[in-house]
């Protein structure tokens, strides 16, 4: 019998290593073709701006152009979200806080040094 595998055959978990990445067939602990990619860093500019679109008519306001990993923008959103006393999320590497408060946060993210524009209307 042949050595050659079928083209269709791949390794997809080994008792030695665990699980195996299906892209580069490393381990999975090793694999680097998951890891996310850095973000672009944008224009230094942090944008705040008020969305409603898709989201059954709650307002919520978007803070984008933070720089930093998600553990920094973790922080940066949980005492943001503190400061309006409402709740929000990351993701994608934008700030979303639950509610209009637009004065509030070009007031606190210019407190911290940030350059802030408000977007949008």
């Amino acid at each position: 019998m042949k050595n050659d595998e079928p083209k269709n055959s791949r390794l997809v978990y080994s008792s030695e290593h665990g699980r195996i990445c299906p892209v580069c067939g490393r381990p999975g602990a090793a694999c680097s073709c998951k890891k996310k990619p850095e973000r672009a860093s944008g224009d230094g500019i942090v944008r705040v701006q008020r969305e409603s679109k898709g989201r059954g008519g709650k307002t919520v306001t978007v803070i984008t152009g933070l720089p930093g990993d998600d553990n920094a923008l973790k922080a940066i959103a949980g005492e943001l979200k503190r400061r309006c006393g409402t709740g929000g999320t990351l993701k994608d590497g934008n700030i979303e806080i639950q509610g209009d408060h637009r004065d509030l946060l070009v007031a606190e993210l210019e407190k911290k040094g940030f350059k802030v524009k408000r977007a949008g209307g």
